[in-house]
């Protein structure tokens, strides 16, 4: 009895349906806004604020702009792919002991669509 409940479950789950990749990146780009906006910007050309501009972040190496980056990002050799970036939102301080970044993203699915709306910024 207690399998068919979990089968039941299970089934449910599987049945909901999963964003499209511009869905994600549109959901990323609210929470950007409502998260992520106050330190950074994403304008190509922009000065930094408290974060550092992420226009462009997809795929470049870490701490590579214009910015005052703390010496354990500048020492880390990042690069900032998908992987990269989810893992670094998840824990700044566990993946880069010393960043001056202190905002995680705890919930999997908040971050997987921050990283998709931060693979659409191109300059």
């Amino acid at each position: 009895m207690a399998f068919g409940r979990t089968f039941s479950l299970f089934s449910a789950f599987a049945m909901i349906p999963t964003l499209s990749a511009p869905a994600m990146a549109q959901d990323g780009g609210a929470l950007f806004k409502q998260r992520c906006m106050m330190c950074h910007s994403v304008t190509p050309g922009a000065k930094p604020g408290m974060g550092p501009n992420l226009a462009s972040v997809g795929g470049r190496a870490a701490a590579s702009t214009d910015f005052k980056y703390s010496p354990a990002l500048k020492a880390s050799k990042l690069k900032w792919d998908t992987a990269t970036l989810d893992k670094f939102l998840s824990g700044p301080g566990k993946l880069v002991p010393g960043t001056r970044m202190v905002i995680s993203v705890p919930d999997a699915k908040q971050r997987a669509a921050l990283v998709a709306y931060l693979a659409t910024l191109k300059k």
